[in-house]
Order: structure tokens, then C-alpha cells, then sequence
């Protein structure tokens, strides 16, 4: 997560019933987040976002590897020396992490940060890395080296040079906390969306679900499925614009932590679930494992759904969603 940047763009309100829905839009955590809240009043909104914005700040101040002062900036000072004592907020998030990266066979792992960044994506490279570049890029990386102990609460990077970074789940993690205290706070519909992670609960003043539109990065003009949620999240990683081209093939920008290559076949997945944190991972963890090992795993899941869209502009879903009922 990179440093944060807060400053209001819009705010919206609409009236109808005796409620409102009230929407700001931000720049935090330094990407777009946008908070819409259904109250009875603008006060009550200001207060229910302000709210969601203090939540934004706590967390980001535990968990973010771009801010010095962290724990986890702490953890990864300490790699190979010595384990950290951390909250159990942090000790918890970091064992769900690392019970996806299992699920997933490593294609999700918060060590990726480790990673040495030999893939330019801006345009300046002119040239593949060398295998022996890629494999020694990931040398630091490994689940299976962040030790745990739930007891003493203290996390130890066995590895020197070992760095965790929780962009990759801690967004998702952001937004089901934002969700979780604006709802303990009287605050029954409204939505979250911390750039891409999206997680909804009750429902619009017309009595409506919140919807969310999915769009073919082949395509971006055109949303090709409305999809309701029901107190459920959505997220969506794609490499639509970050990727370069070498021999025919496409590599995009997310890199697989096992072997230090760029995915390939993929441009975009959209995974479904109850919690933003499981979907924001496993969106992940699915664009690396690859369309068909991908889709595998996620019917095997309970409770989680996924689109993939790959490089041809295909469509593939999990078996538990019909998007021909929801076509634009």
C-alpha cells in the first residue's frame, strides 16, 4: 500500500423516503476509494464516512509496508533477525493470508514484496530477463518461511532480505472492516469500494440490491453483465493496461511468486464472496494459477464465484454463475 493521500473529489446525495444516499469519493491508501452510505440526513452520513475513514487510517497504519512506523514495516526490518511482537489483528490476518497461499499452492503469497523487480511495465523494456534473473528474483520468497506464533503473538521472517507486503489482501481486509463498523454503528446499506474491492450490505432506497457492472477489458465500453449483490463483496484484478508483449505472448504485471514470470492467458478475473479479504486473495492466487486451474479450485469452494476473462476476450465462469441471466 503505498503512502496515503486524502482529499474529497465529489459528494453526492440523493433524497427519497426520509433517507439519503451520500457518496464521497477519495484518494486513499494511494488509490481511488469511494464510500456510499444510506442515512437519514447528510449529518448522519458525513459522520457514518468520517467513520470509514478513521478505519482506513487505523488499519493502514498497522499493516502498510510503505509507512515506516508499521508492524509491519517492524516485521520486515526484522527479517532473519529476530521475531516481532504485533497486535492480534495483525497475527490473524497474516495466518488467513497464509492459509490461502496453501489453498492456492503459493500462487497467493504476502512474501511476494521480497520479490526483486526485474519486470518493467512502463514501456522501458526492450528484452525478456534471463532465467537465471527470475529464478534468483524470488530466492527471498516463500510462505512457508513467515513463522507464526500464535501464543507469544509475535510474527519472525526466517529469511533475511524477507519482506511481506498486504496489498494483496489487506485492501479487501480494509473494506469488511469499514463494512463492519459502519454496520455496529447504526449504518444498515451502503457500499465500499477500495479501489476494486467492492463489498455491500442492505440495500438502495428503493428498495433495490446494489448491483455491480462487469466489463470485458476487450471491450471497455460496454458492460457485458449487471450482477445484484446481497451483503456480499466483489473484486476484480486485471492487466489490461499493465503488461508488455515479447515472442507473441503477453506477460502481465502479476507476477507468479513461484517462479518469478509474469502471468500469462488472462486479462481480468472477478471473483464473488462474502468477505472483500477472500475475494481481493483468491483474484490473485486465480490470475496466476491460470484459466483452468483456476476455475477448478474455485468449484471446489463454497460461497465463491468467479468471472475470467482471458487474452482472446473469452469468458469463462465458475459453475454458479449464469451470466446470461444477468446480461446487459
Amino acid at each position: 500500500m503505498k503512502k496515503s493521500l486524502v482529499f474529497a473529489l465529489l459528494i453526492v446525495s440523493t433524497f427519497s423516503f426520509g433517507q439519503i444516499v451520500h457518496k464521497r469519493k477519495l484518494a486513499m491508501l494511494g488509490s481511488p476509494f469511494e464510500i456510499t452510505v444510506v442515512a437519514k440526513d447528510t449529518i448522519q452520513a458525513n459522520e457514518f464516512i468520517d467513520l470509514a475513514i478513521n478505519e482506513v487510517k487505523r488499519i493502514e497504519n498497522l499493516i502498510s509496508d510503505w509507512i515506516p512506523t508499521t508492524q509491519i514495516s517492524e516485521v520486515n526490518r526484522n527479517a532473519g533477525l529476530k521475531p516481532v511482537k504485533v497486535d492480534p489483528e495483525v497475527i490473524e490476518l497474516v495466518t488467513r493470508a497464509n492459509k490461502i497461499s496453501k489453498l492456492t499452492n503459493g500462487a497467493f503469497d504476502i512474501s511476494y514484496a521480497s520479490m526483486d523487480k526485474i519486470w518493467k511495465f512502463d514501456g522501458s523494456m526492450k528484452a525478456m530477463p534471463t532465467p537465471e534473473a527470475i529464478k534468483k528474483s524470488v530466492e527471498k520468497i516463500g510462505y512457508q518461511n513467515i513463522i507464526i506464533n500464535e501464543q507469544d503473538k509475535t510474527i519472525f521472517l526466517k529469511t533475511e532480505g524477507m519482506k511481506l507486503g498486504l496489498g494483496g489482501i489487506g485492501q479487501g481486509y480494509i473494506a469488511d472492516k469499514v463494512k463492519a463498523v459502519l454496520q455496529s454503528k447504526g449504518c444498515t446499506s451502503g457500499i465500499v469500494n477500495v479501489s476494486g474491492d467492492i463489498n455491500t450490505w442492505g440495500k438502495q432506497i428503493d428498495g433495490k440490491l446494489w448491483s455491480v457492472g462487469i466489463i470485458n477489458p476487450m471491450n471497455k465500453n460496454k458492460v457485458f453483465a449487471t450482477f445484484p449483490l446481497e451483503d456480499s463483496a466483489v473484486e476484480t484484478s486485471g492487466s489490461y493496461e499493465k503488461f508488455v508483449i515479447f515472442n507473441g505472448i503477453r506477460y502481465s504485471h502479476i507476477i507468479d511468486p513461484r517462479t518469478g514470470y509474469p502471468a500469462t492467458g488472462i486479462v481480468s478475473v472477478s471473483v464473488f464472496a462474502k468477505q472483500t479479504e477472500i475475494a481481493d486473495a483468491m483474484a490473485t492466487g486465480i490470475f496466476v494459477l491460470g484459466v483452468d486451474v483456476g476455475l477448478d479450485l474455485v468449484n471446489q469452494l463454497k460461497g465463491i464465484e468467479c468471472i475470467i476473462v482471458d487474452d482472446k476476450g473469452k469468458i469463462h465462469t465458475s459453475k454458479g454463475i449464469d451470466v446470461e441471466k444477468y446480461k446487459s
